[in-house]
């Protein structure tokens, strides 16, 4: 996995940046209105050999990746570029791969800085009209008719209808011009093909720094506009529909990256993840301006603001192709129904999201133990829950010295390096086990090697390691929510004990557990986040009731009650009060999309086995538009989800900033995943509803079970208040 921008692409982002937004000013884009085409930004363009930028070095160009391709993309999407600067780049690559006269005789044509050469998206029919990009301003619109790739010059000026979004469309009516043919035959057909699904990439990129500049925007003038006292950024009506948009748009950029990834690995997959991208890509767009121009008011409807430019372009970029929704049923045709593409070819790619592979003989120790230990006609295998605990393997992952391996040996550890551990983990997750109270009490274990006195060190560090005993969290309280730091449970020192009383909601797992992670109010006459302190509590103790709660996804959770219960001091973490500073080593913990891309998967795989042989209305249902589009829509977000989920691992192993992505990959993985749940228990229904571990039964219970995903771990409406904040720069919106 590699998920930093590439030292060598730095500069090359840093130089677009600067470009467009010097040469592409609000100033300049309003004065190259309504035609909306800047003759000074393209021979700017053309002097620095940008239009050329993805010809091969034989035909005159730089050779430049598709991913740098994409930077500059973006950053022309910040900055509304107006001019034809995707399609110019497709239509001179297209030239240079083919060749010949008329290909280099345009090819220097354009290099005058006066002619414009731009290309008609879709095959041409003589005398049928269809809307170019740039066709209002073109010396020349490269076409392709099935069979030719044409240059046509244009008798005269085509008609500039006024547009949505300006972009110099005009309409070309093939047939009319004179025409000059590049190349025709197969080889002519492949460039081609593959041009189309290169501008599809071009295009989404620019849209995703359209939307991430609009965001912005609005994210600026919400912390300036104030109302009732305050700015208007701190209120969550404003500050969350941001947030859940910036995630989008985020998304959007690292599908971007997954996608030429696909692309460059040659996966089976890599057509449909460009379809996917440009529907995303649209849709992010359209959903950010009008979450956008909904944050200035009345004031982002008159000309005067700039965020009603970005409104208008969001929408026609991406529709000048047609309908972006129809690009979503093509991925499900080229997902499902193996419908063949040419792709573009994306040159040298540094990035990637290929997991690591660790290999490491303690990673072999515990594939060992799985292997012997688990049984995967068990109907819990599998299962994401604390039921699902298999004792007999987490005792042997203990004598072994592997539930924790990178603990030191007197805790039982083994001393193992970051890589080790990761093979470790690796083995859990190919065999399939979860083991949820092995990362409790990892955490429990971390806070007690950090923050615990010494005495509790010896009490519970081996006792966990050698998986004899397990912790559970207490953190969340009936009235408090994900408010934990409203906690009402109280401890009040008595000599070198604390008694403890109140109540805690969802402590899963505590029916295994002989220790709660307790967090309780120890000075209830400061402000809540001040008078806090962490504890860890066993929970054989006289005063403590464990009550099982259950759940309509078939999970056990647990409400526990304190009455009086009195622990020594030595069982506190961290100093007294200063349970926030302890709390939020935990909680970082907790944070991140975790698994929830492969349960959609699962049930997209599962719906698309049923719907193959599924009849309705005289067709299988797998060959439905409807069926296609709604399946690759899953599979889109699960991309989505897994490159979030990537970003927020690779971050934190980067050391580089976090701008509360796994908060962020949370948000976004839960809301895909409890809607998309919800519509392929739909799209299959009523075969959907039966209760099975097989087949549609995935759908049915990815449905239970998505349910409660947007409120443990955090729920998302607290998430979204810390991506506002730190992603955007919002004003606290939580008291």
């Amino acid at each position: 996995m590699q998920l930093s921008l590439p030292n060598d692409s730095v500069p090359v982002k840093e130089m677009f940046e600067r470009f467009f937004a010097t040469e592409s000013t609000s100033e300049r884009i309003r004065a190259a209105e309504p035609i909306g085409f800047d003759p000074a930004l393209w021979r700017e363009l053309i002097a620095l050999d940008l239009p050329f930028m993805r010809m091969s070095e034989k035909a005159g160009g730089s050779a430049m990746s598709l991913f740098d391709a994409c930077l500059m993309m973006e950053q022309a999407g910040r900055r509304l570029a107006s001019v034809p600067l995707a399609e110019s780049v497709v239509a001179l690559r297209i030239l240079g791969e083919l060749g010949g006269d008329v290909a280099t005789q345009w090819i220097e044509q354009v290099r005058d800085g006066e002619s414009v050469l731009t290309i008609a998206l879709h095959p041409t029919v003589t005398g049928k009209p269809q809307l170019v990009t740039g066709g209002a301003v073109a010396k020349g619109i490269l076409s392709f008719n099935g069979t030719e790739v044409t240059i046509e010059v244009p008798s005269q000026a085509l008609e500039a209808p006024a547009t949505l979004g300006g972009s110099a469309i005009g309409v070309f009516v093939p047939g009319q011009g004179k025409r000059l043919v590049v190349a025709s035959g197969e080889q002519a057909k492949k460039v081609w093909a593959a041009g189309i699904e290169e501008w599809k990439i071009l295009t989404a990129a620019a849209l995703v720094g359209l939307s991430r500049e609009a965001l912005t925007m609005a994210a600026e003038y919400a912390c300036e506009r104030i109302a009732f006292g305050q700015p208007i950024g701190a209120n969550q009506g404003i500050a969350h529909p941001l947030a859940v948009d910036v995630i989008d748009a985020d998304g959007g950029a690292m599908l971007l990256w997954w996608t030429l990834d696909a692309i460059a690995n040659k996966r089976d997959d890599a057509g449909a993840n460009i379809s996917g991208l440009y529907w995303w890509a649209s849709r992010t767009a359209r959903n950010s301006v009008a979450h956008a121009i909904q944050t200035f008011g009345g004031y982002g409807l008159t000309i005067e603001y700039d965020i009603q430019l970005y409104h208008r372009r969001a929408k026609s970029w991406a529709q000048v192709y047609g309908d972006p929704n129809t690009e979503l049923t093509r991925a499900g045709r080229r997902l499902l129904l193996n419908e063949p593409v040419t792709l573009p070819d994306v040159g040298l790619l540094e990035v990637n999201f290929e997991a690591p592979t660790f290999t490491h003989p303690l990673g072999d120790e515990a594939r060992a133990i799985y292997s012997a230990l688990l049984d995967p006609e068990r109907e819990d295998f599998g299962e994401q829950n604390f039921e699902a605990h298999n004792w007999d393997v987490h005792r042997a992952l203990g004598k072994a010295g592997l539930l924790y391996p990178d603990w030191p040996s007197k805790w039982g550890g083994r001393d193992a390096d970051s890589d080790a551990s990761k093979a470790c983990m690796a083995a859990a997750a190919e065999a399939g086990y979860a083991g949820l109270a092995r990362g409790v009490t990892s955490m429990a274990g971390v806070l007690t090697q950090k923050f615990g006195q010494a005495e509790l060190q010896e009490e519970v560090l081996r006792a966990f390691a050698s998986g004899e005993k397990t912790s559970c969290l207490g953190f969340t309280e009936p009235s408090g929510g994900s408010d934990v730091f409203a906690a009402k449970t109280r401890a009040v020192r008595d000599g070198d004990e604390w008694v403890i009383n109140g109540q805690k909601m969802f402590t899963s797992g505590a029916e295994l557990a002989s220790y709660v992670l307790l967090l309780t109010r120890t000075d209830p006459d400061v402000p809540k986040h001040k008078g806090l302190t962490l504890f860890l509590v066993p929970l054989d103790h006289p005063g403590i009731e464990i009550q099982p709660i259950h759940t309509f996804m078939d999970e056990l959770t647990n409400a526990t009650f304190y009455a009086d219960v009195r622990i020594p001091d030595r069982y506190r973490l961290g100093e007294v009060n200063s349970g926030v500073k302890t709390m939020s080593a935990a909680l970082s913990m907790e944070q991140g999309g975790s698994y929830y891309h492969f349960q959609m998967r699962d049930m997209l795989d599962a719906v698309a086995e049923w719907a193959k042989s599924e009849e309705r209305d005289g067709a299988t249902v797998i060959e439905h538009p409807d069926t296609l589009s709604r399946l690759a829509r899953v599979f889109t977000q699960a991309n989505v989800s897994e490159s979030l989920n990537a970003r927020a691992q690779w971050t934190q192993v980067a050391g580089e900033t976090d701008f509360a992505y796994g908060p962020a990959s949370k948000v976004f993985s839960t809301q895909a995943f409890i809607d998309n749940s919800a519509d392929l228990l739909d799209l299959a229904a009523p075969a959907s509803m039966i209760r099975s571990h097989k087949g549609l039964g995935v759908v049915e219970k990815g449905y239970r079970h998505s349910s409660a995903t947007s409120v443990y771990g955090g729920t998302s409406e607290v998430l979204r208040s810390m991506v506002a904040e730190r992603r955007l720069g919002l004003p606290r919106s939580r008291s």
